[in-house]
C-alpha cells in the first residue's frame, strides 16, 4: 500500500514495465500457459489495488490465484526475499500461502513485461478480533513469525522508519498540489507537529529492535478456517519493530485496546519475547500509516482503477478530515503506552 519504497534501494534493477491497461485475460491466460499451468477461462479479479491479483479456474486441479506485481514497486531481488521468507515460515509449519515454485524452483515469472507469481487458493473467513482465544491464538501465530523473522535481516527490502512513512510521503503530498490550496498551510503545520509527535513516541521508547515483518497484517490478510488461522499477502513485508504486526490487530475504545494487546501478547510470548518499550510506538505508527495512506493513493492516482475506487479523494471533504485525524493523534502519543512499561 505503498508508492515503490524499494526505488531508493541502489541496487534495485527493474525490467521495462508494462502497464496494468494491457493485462487483459488473455494476456492472463497466457502467462499461466507459459509455466505450464492451464486455466480453463474462468478467472476472478480479487479485491487488490497495488498489485491485480486473479482467481483462475485450472483444467485440472483447484482454481489458483496469480499476482501481477505492479512495475517499478519491488526489484527481483525483494520480490524473492519476501517468497523465500514465506518459504522459511512453510518449512516450520506456520499457517501462511507461500508462492507456487515451477519445476526449476522458480517462484517469480515473468510474460510480455509482466512479472508475476503463482499461489495456492486458500479460503476463509474473517477472524473474530473481539474474542480473546482468536487473539491469543494469532498471537501464538505471530510470535513464531517473528521468531522466524528475527533470524536474519532483509536485503533488498526498506525499513518501516519516519523518513519513508511520514517525512516522504507529506512532502510528496504537499509538493504535489493534492492538498486544496485553502487548506494548504493546515495540514502542513499540522503534519509538521504530527510528525514531531512520531519523534518523540520513538524517542521514548529507545533503541528497539527490527526485524522481517509480515508489514501488514490487519482482519483482512487473517483467514480464518476451523483449524485457525492463516496469514496471507506478505507484499508489505519488510524491516520494523515487532509491534507493527500486532496494533492492527486492535480496535475500539482503549481500555478495550489494552485487554486485546493482553491476549495477543499472552500467545505471543510463548515463542518469541516481546520489548514492553515498544508499546510506546503504537499511536505513532498509526500515524505514519495514516500519512503514508493518503500519499499512497496519490502516488498512484494515474492508475485508473484507484480513481474508481477512492472518488473522494482530492475533495475538500477528505482533506479536512484528514486534518482533523491527524490532530486527534497528536493528542494520543502524549498519552501513556496501553499499559505500564
Amino acid at each position: 500500500m505503498n508508492r515503490p519504497l524499494a526505488l531508493t534501494i541502489a541496487d534495485m534493477t527493474i525490467p521495462s514495465p508494462a502497464s496494468f491497461s494491457t493485462l487483459t485475460p488473455d494476456t492472463v491466460l497466457d502467462a499461466l500457459d507459459s509455466i505450464g499451468l492451464h486455466g480453463d477461462g474462468r478467472l476472478l479479479a480479487l479485491n487488490s489495488y497495488e498489485n491485480r491479483v486473479y482467481q483462475i479456474g485450472m483444467e485440472q486441479g483447484p482454481p489458483l490465484v496469480a499476482k501481477f506485481y505492479r512495475p517499478q514497486r519491488w526489484s527481483d531481488e525483494a520480490i524473492l526475499e519476501e517468497h523465500g521468507f514465506v518459504q522459511e515460515l512453510v518449512e516450520r509449519e506456520i499457517p501462511v500461502v507461500a508462492a507456487w515454485a515451477a519445476g526449476d524452483g522458480r517462484t517469480l515469472h515473468q510474460f510480455d513485461g509482466f512479472r508475476f507469481a503463482v499461489f495456492p487458493r486458500h479460503g476463509g473467513r474473517a477472524p473474530e478480533l473481539e474474542d480473546s482465544a482468536t487473539l491469543e491464538w494469532l498471537g501464538r501465530f505471530l510470535g513464531r513469525i517473528h521468531a522466524v523473522g528475527a533470524l536474519r535481516g532483509y536485503q533488498h527490502r526498506p525499513t518501516l522508519d519516519i523518513v519513508s512513512f511520514g517525512e516522504e510521503p507529506s512532502a510528496f503530498l504537499l509538493a504535489n498540489g493534492f492538498v486544496p490550496e485553502d487548506l494548504l498551510e493546515a495540514y502542513r503545520s499540522t503534519v509538521t507537529q504530527a510528525l514531531d509527535g512520531v519523534r518523540r513516541c520513538f524517542e521514548r521508547a529507545g533503541s528497539v529492535g527490527a526485524l522481517r515483518l509480515h508489514g501488514d497484517c490487519h482482519g483482512s490478510n487473517v483467514l480464518w478456517t476451523d483449524a485457525g488461522p492463516h496469514f496471507v499477502d506478505f507484499d508489505d513485508s519488510r524491516m520494523g519493530p515487532a509491534v507493527q504486526d500486532l496494533w492492527m490487530l486492535l480496535s475500539g475504545e482503549r481500555r478495550d485496546m489494552v485487554q486485546q494487546m493482553g491476549s495477543l501478547l499472552a500467545g505471543y510470548e510463548d515463542f518469541c519475547d516481546f520489548d514492553t518499550r515498544e508499546l510506546y510506538l503504537i499511536e505513532a505508527l498509526r500515524t505514519l500509516r495514516l500519512i503514508h495512506y493518503a500519499a499512497w493513493i496519490a502516488r498512484r492516482w494515474d492508475d485508473p482503477a484507484f480513481a474508481v475506487a477512492f472518488p473522494w479523494f482530492n475533495t475538500q471533504r477528505y482533506w479536512q478530515d484528514r486534518v482533523l485525524e491527524l490532530r486527534e493523534q497528536i493528542a494520543l502519543m502524549d498519552e501513556p503506552p496501553l499499559w505500564q512499561t
